[in-house]
């Protein structure tokens, strides 16, 4: 979808960012504001918009589904379900992860899974379409309250959409897909429907949003916070796709597509294939490979799945080396400074760069993992980041050791322990919440 200057999508934006050739409003008040928004109210964000959105169909789209994916058959898939489906390569590495939608029989619409299923329906040979979707808006709204703001909008009771499901209302007259699903880990929805209602859904959201004391959140603010936090792996955060390595015909897909290359750094960037390349097990996604099909990548996950070497945790990082780190830069000319911290995301010194972060982590005078997506949280008031590490130290309350600092740059030993995962595991945690918590709407036989 497409939003103009002139959208009431960008009304109160403090700036302005373009993701994917995608105009979006990039902050309004700022990270703390509107993170913490999803764990008092909500807040309602259009960074989605930008998605890669590309439908899979014909005669053969079932088949060809299970001969590229991990996933369980997709033969019985039920409409009105998401998956979260994996592609790996022949060495068990993630080549692509997203959200699957099933519309109807031999129809189904994904998230983030193309380009790469796009080049391997093209070689399959077999008979099945794809095409790209671009008449669709994409809102996300999250928080405690984004059930209650999403019932008075669409004036329709929601409470029976469980999680990872979703159901056809209406809003102000137009068609909507309302679908639980969300990134900080609380409570959360996805709207979806024709890029032609973009603006009638969205306004009206946002009134409502706004009479609840909601906020808007921008695109500057949505990744650097939300997946860590939520305990959600992201492709964008904390791992990245061996794209360019994974056969000569991917490879030259990718450099006609022009779909763009990570730009690693930190103290990890000295060895991109074994750092930033992760197995599903790495992830803790394990639980959805299933062996009862063949698909790219089995022999090798099936090595892997006998006994996973590595385990994804939460690390909370020392506050005093945090702070080290940041009066660093302030000790006078003779002094290097480490690599900026402070930004709220893994970014440093130039908060716009597209990169990759990733940091050793060390215990016994070894390494041990990688950690990535360094963030604060807010709510809890500590800097963490997840980590893949062996999992001999994955125990809640280990020490270890982050060090922070690209090769060639100064280092720092910032000492960290392992922490719950994921991060959010209060009340509102979307995937166990029972929204029969929270009233119901009065019925309206005058639903707009």
């Amino acid at each position: 979808m497409k939003i103009g200057m002139d959208s009431s999508i960008m009304k109160g934006a403090r700036n302005f960012q373009s993701l994917f050739g995608t105009l979006l409003p990039s902050a309004f008040t700022g990270p703390r504001d509107e993170f913490l928004a999803c764990r008092e109210t909500a807040w309602l964000g259009v960074t989605l918009n930008s998605s890669p959105v590309f439908d899979i169909f014909g005669p053969d789209a079932v088949k060809f589904l299970n001969s590229v994916c991990v996933n369980k058959d997709f033969g019985v898939f039920p409409d009105g379900t998401s998956k979260h489906v994996l592609i790996c390569n022949d060495r068990g590495k993630m080549l692509a992860d997203g959200v699957m939608i099933k519309t109807e029989d031999n129809h189904f619409r994904t998230y983030w899974l193309a380009p790469v299923i796009h080049y391997y329906m093209m070689a399959s040979g077999m008979d099945v379409q794809g095409e790209y979707v671009n008449d669709e808006y994409f809102f996300q709204i999250d928080g405690p309250k984004s059930l209650e703001i999403m019932e008075k909008a669409c004036q329709c009771d929601l409470h029976d959409i469980k999680f990872a499901r979703n159901k056809k209302v209406k809003i102000n007259g137009t068609d909507m897909l309302v679908h639980r699903l969300g990134m900080s880990g609380a409570l959360a929805y996805e709207v979806h429907g024709k890029a032609k209602d973009a603006e009638v859904a969205y306004t009206r959201i946002r009134e409502v949003l706004e009479e609840f004391g909601g906020k808007l959140q921008g695109f500057m603010n949505y990744p650097i916070i939300n997946h860590t936090v939520g305990g959600y792996p992201n492709q964008f955060q904390h791992f990245w796709y061996p794209l360019h390595t994974s056969g000569e015909g991917l490879s030259e897909f990718f450099k006609k597509v022009g779909f763009f290359q990570a730009r690693f750094t930190g103290s990890a960037s000295d060895n991109v294939e074994d750092n930033f390349y992760v197995t599903p097990y790495d992830v803790g996604w394990g639980y959805l490979v299933n062996f009862d099909h063949d698909f790219m990548g089995k022999e090798e996950l099936m090595k892997i799945a006998k006994n996973p070497p590595r385990k994804i945790v939460t690390l909370e990082w020392n506050a005093e080396d945090v702070g080290d780190v940041f009066m660093s830069q302030f000790r006078g000319k003779d002094v290097e400074p480490y690599e900026g911290i402070e930004y709220p995301g893994a970014h440093f010194e130039e908060p716009l760069d597209s990169h990759l972060r990733g940091d050793y982590v060390l215990a016994d005078g070894k390494k041990i993992g990688v950690a990535t997506g360094k963030t604060y949280a807010y709510h809890e008031r500590r800097m963490i980041s997840l980590a893949v590490i062996d999992k001999q130290y994955a125990t809640q309350g280990n020490g270890v050791v982050v060090l922070w600092g690209s090769p060639g740059r100064a280092q720092k030993e910032i000492r960290a322990k392992v922490a719950r995962y994921p991060y959010y595991d209060e009340e509102y945690r979307n995937e166990t919440f029972d929204t029969e918590k929270i009233r119901r709407p009065k019925q309206n036989p005058l639903r707009k």
